[in-house]
């Protein structure tokens, strides 16, 4: 029996990227299977998702990534998915991809992350520290090798998102989940996937600000 999966695409601010992918994306996946979830965008975000007849889930106001994900699961344990697929909203992961997560999900494997590869050639310095640093504590905190805690572009099973307790709400998120995951015994696995970083893309993350609640996060983390 084929396994429901469901696409949630987290999108604050991205009326210039976000008509596109999911363009890209309903070429390939039924349009009842995907979720934007607005996080309170304050430009033509919305009206963008909704035109293009894609399920719609909006923040009154930019809550957070990790809130915006959270929403997406919440909709797909309500509707009885599988699975979810969270994709960003800003262009740099390619959606024709998406069939190497499913045929890992296939094989029993709760949670797969789409690897990058990157150097600083490629990616902002920003992402590549915040990235690293992150990585380098994931590994630590969950006792498995990660390689990339902060990509966005990963499959989740329901069962493992119903068992996990997810308490951040911003972009420290991600690795929030994978520690927990493979802390409660889940499979987890990484797979490489391409990216593309536009120069006009902005990232979101506070340097400061996000490095901070990620400190927090394992502190607190560190001692349970």
């Amino acid at each position: 029996m084929e396994r429901k999966v469901l696409i949630v695409i987290p999108a604050y601010n991205e009326e210039d990227n976000i008509g596109l992918l999911l363009k890209r994306i309903l070429k390939l996946f039924p349009l009842n299977d995907v979720l934007v979830v607005d996080d309170g965008s304050t430009d033509n975000t919305y009206s963008i998702a909704k035109d293009s007849g894609a399920n719609l889930i909006s923040q009154p106001s930019n809550f957070g990534k990790g809130m915006a994900l959270k929403k997406g699961f919440e909709f797909a344990i309500k509707n009885g998915y599988q699975a979810v697929i969270t994709i960003d909203a800003d262009l740099q992961h390619n959606p024709s991809e998406i069939p190497k997560f499913l045929v890992a999900f296939k094989e029993g494997v709760d949670l797969i992350i789409g690897t990058r590869h990157p150097s600083l050639n490629e990616m902002p310095l920003v992402r590549f520290l915040v990235n690293h640093t992150t990585s380098l504590v994931a590994s630590l905190l969950s006792g498995i090798r990660v390689r990339d805690s902060q990509s966005g572009y990963r499959l989740l099973s329901t069962d493992l998102l119903s068992n996990i307790n997810i308490e951040t709400y911003r972009f420290q998120t991600e690795t929030e989940i994978i520690i927990k995951a493979a802390r409660l015994g889940y499979g987890v696995k990484e797979i490489p996937v391409e990216t593309l970083y536009l120069k006009e893309t902005r990232s979101h993350i506070n340097p400061i600000i996000d490095t901070i609640r990620f400190i927090l996060l394992s502190i607190k983390l560190l001692w349970r």
